[in-house]
């Protein structure tokens, strides 16, 4: 199916290469941040991203629409993994957390496809523009509010991060570095922004995260890095870790009580939230290019590459409608 796709297009292969190196560099950042939110390291918000992003890609239905790990996901399954993590800290299990989060998404990814299998997606049809707009909307807010941790730092005492409850203090950087960081972002609005008034030639985010992330990393200024924000138990070795492999949720203590009621009620609030944002994303493309996506098709797709995703160690995520 995949290969008789790529024999029918007639697309400029060069533009979708420049668009899809884009779109993987501007996935990492997001991934990352989506991570923390969540409550788990950088890599398993990256494998969630890998594995929306290849499995909606190859079998959604909705050519032009990226999935990857999203904010609207991370607020769902933070409460999960932090009681996840308070209850291994009663039982002696470290990161109890990520386990309850893989559950969660191995479950949502279930349901998802349950949509697809009773061809429930049609019905986001009925959803009315005012509800669109809100939800899009509140995930601006959501995602703008999230960017305000990463102008923090860890509190210091005597060469010594502070520690609260496992967890490294976070206080508001010093006002200089606020600004260079506040100056860096503002310059890589400003490219997105005006370098297509110029030229079309390559993509202008692709433009912004390497002109950038040069200026980052060529020590003009001083910038935090991701091990900078990584919390106690986490470290930057994560980053360079080996290709994911079966992770099966097999320390969660599904006797105790609450713990079923909470991750199937996770699971199925993540499921519908995905769900909900896919199709929503899939009838604005369908809007902008009076063409028709398969819902139902999305709905499997989905649901696969969350199950996958948690499976493998990935936090999941659904359709990224911004």
């Amino acid at each position: 199916m995949i290969f008789d796709l790529i024999r029918k297009r007639n697309g400029n292969w060069k533009d979708d290469t420049l668009s899809g190196l884009t779109v993987a560099l501007a996935l990492v950042p997001e991934a990352i941040a989506f991570s923390f939110i969540a409550g788990v390291g950088p890599l398993v918000g990256l494998w969630a991203a890998v594995f929306m992003g290849l499995i909606t890609s190859a079998f959604g239905g909705r050519p032009g629409m990226i999935s990857g790990s999203t904010g609207a996901i991370a607020i769902v399954v933070a409460v999960v993994v932090r009681v996840g993590n308070e209850h291994g800290m009663a039982i002696g299990v470290r990161d109890l957390g990520i386990q309850y989060l893989f559950a969660v998404m191995m479950i949502a990814g279930l349901i998802q496809v349950l949509f697809g299998v009773l061809r429930l997606g049609r019905f986001i049809r009925l959803v009315p523009h005012p509800v669109m707009m809100g939800f899009v909307n509140g995930l601006a807010i959501v995602i703008l509010i999230g960017q305000f941790g990463f102008f923090k730092m860890p509190l210091m005492e005597d060469g010594v991060a502070v520690m609260e409850n496992g967890r490294k203090v976070m206080t508001w950087m010093d006002q200089d570095r606020i600004m260079v960081m506040g100056t860096l972002a503002f310059l890589t609005m400003a490219i997105i922004h005006f370098l297509p008034k110029l030229t079309n030639a390559v993509p202008s985010i692709l433009v912004a995260i390497l002109v950038v992330g040069g200026i980052s990393y060529s020590g003009i200024v001083d910038t935090k890095t991701i091990s900078d924000v990584l919390y106690e138990g986490w470290d930057s070795r994560e980053l360079s870790a080996s290709l994911p492999v079966i992770s099966l949720p097999t320390d969660i203590p599904w006797q105790k009580e609450g713990v079923l009621f909470l991750i199937i009620g996770t699971a199925f609030s993540a499921a519908m939230v995905g769900i909900i944002e896919s199709l929503m994303t899939l009838q604005l493309i369908d809007d902008m290019t009076e063409t028709r996506g398969s819902g139902n098709r999305e709905c499997l797709a989905q649901g696969g590459a969350n199950f996958l995703s948690g499976l493998f160690g990935g936090m999941g995520g659904c359709a990224m409608i911004g």
